[in-house]
């Protein structure tokens, strides 16, 4: 009786919490396709806020901003992410400081390492755009990176390298043929959360972007879009890149799992 009682208590709760985290992203969701213009009353079903999101050049522009910012940074990221994880994993035996030192941005308050990378490219007289948000954006997805590489690493069998090495294989040939097919799914899973990261990400880029329009990301087009009230324009905008987001999120943790692997 009592376990029956347990069980239902934790059901309550763990109802309440879904409720608390999802209805609100419902209510946006639903209210982004309102006929009306108020945010708040329903007056049918439309799909025109996503229409005038297509028109809307300032955002399609913020979009286009963000797609560069995203894709270069999670290249840059992925690659170096993912050799980091390798040399990490080789070297644990012999300190934990390097990689204390790698993983703290995931840490560090992200106002704390945008002041400190606004201060870096200052101190350098870079100015301000996209390339410095990218560089940032590195900076920021390098550790989820490494971090996805290393877990998919700890089940590794590092045998197979000796091996491939005692056979005559070069140390690219082993890396490119033997290593980085393993390691392949969690390579495309950390890409998949850097993407994600960097398309919602909003205050680095707010404080690396410098004062063009030329280097506005979506994130930052939908904050001062808001100063001046929220619309169902907003939620269309906000749905999107929710949308991609949580793709992004679901297929970065199927393939780290091993499922589309076929492990």
């Amino acid at each position: 009786m009592a376990d029956r009682s347990t069980r239902r208590l934790m059901l309550v709760i763990l109802s309440a919490v879904f409720a608390f985290l999802y209805i609100p992203i419902s209510v946006l969701v639903a209210l982004s396709f309102n006929e009306g213009g108020l945010p708040t009353a329903w007056t049918g079903f439309s799909t025109k806020w996503y229409g005038e999101l297509i028109a809307n050049k300032d955002i399609m522009g913020a979009a286009l901003n963000t797609l560069i910012v995203a894709l270069a940074s999670t290249l840059i990221a992925t690659v170096l992410g993912s050799l980091l994880a390798v040399g990490v994993e080789i070297r644990r035996r012999k300190g934990r400081f390097l990689e204390t030192v790698i993983f703290a941005p995931m840490i560090i308050p992200d106002i704390v390492l945008a002041i400190a990378l606004l201060s870096f490219f200052s101190m350098l007289d870079v100015t301000l755009g996209l390339n410095t948000i990218i560089v940032s954006h590195v900076v920021f997805n390098l550790a989820f990176v490494c971090a996805v590489v290393r877990a998919r690493l700890k089940t590794f069998d590092w045998t197979i390298v000796e091996a491939s090495t005692d056979l005559g294989a070069s140390t690219i040939t082993t890396l490119r043929r033997v290593v980085l097919p393993v390691l392949m799914p969690a390579v495309i899973a950390g890409a998949l959360l850097a993407f994600t990261l960097s398309v919602d990400e909003f205050i680095i880029a707010f404080f690396t972007a410098g004062a063009g329009r030329d280097s506005i990301t979506l994130p930052m087009q939908i904050f001062a879009m808001i100063r001046f009230g929220v619309t169902p324009e907003i939620n269309a905008l906000a749905t999107i890149v929710m949308t991609v987001s949580v793709v992004a999120l679901a297929l970065s943790q199927r393939l780290n799992s091993g499922k589309l692997a076929g492990q």
